[in-house]
């Protein structure tokens, strides 16, 4: 089933979040909780997740960002792709992208920008055939 993020799946996304690049859960904290509510709270922030008998095996984020320009409509920033490795090609991933778009859409979105760390043939073919294309933009990164 997929859905957006309730209060109750915090822990469930910080351990899926160990097979995207996180190495450690970050400590219960007053910092990680004030994070939290904001993610629930912001209407233009969706934590999608995909949920296998009563296990979140999948999720992205999908960003709906405000705009200027393009007859004054929103874009999509999607990120943090991720599949539980005992899940992986079987869909749940592809899922939670379809729910994404479907947001964007809703929101009036003119495109949906994606990024990711990934090098290998077998993930970008994974975005490609999900309907994203690496040749219209360029991104750069600049980490702070």
């Amino acid at each position: 089933m997929v859905r957006e993020v309730t209060f109750e799946d915090l822990d469930s996304m910080l351990e899926l979040y160990l097979f995207l690049h996180e190495k450690t859960i970050p400590e219960h904290d007053e910092h990680l909780a004030e994070i939290w509510e904001k993610i629930l709270t912001d209407e233009d922030y969706h934590l999608i997740v995909n949920e296998v008998d009563g296990k979140i095996v999948s999720s992205c984020t999908c960003i709906i960002i405000p705009n200027l320009t393009w007859n004054v409509r929103p874009y999509a920033f999607v990120e943090n792709v991720v599949t539980h490795e005992d899940y992986r090609k079987c869909g749940y991933a592809r899922a939670c992208l379809d729910y994404a778009k479907s947001v964007a859409q809703g929101a009036d979105c003119y495109k949906i920008f994606l990024m990711t760390g990934a090098k290998d043939a077998e993930t970008l073919g994974f975005y490609e055939h999900a309907g994203y294309n690496s040749g219209d933009k360029t991104g750069f990164i600049q980490w702070l």
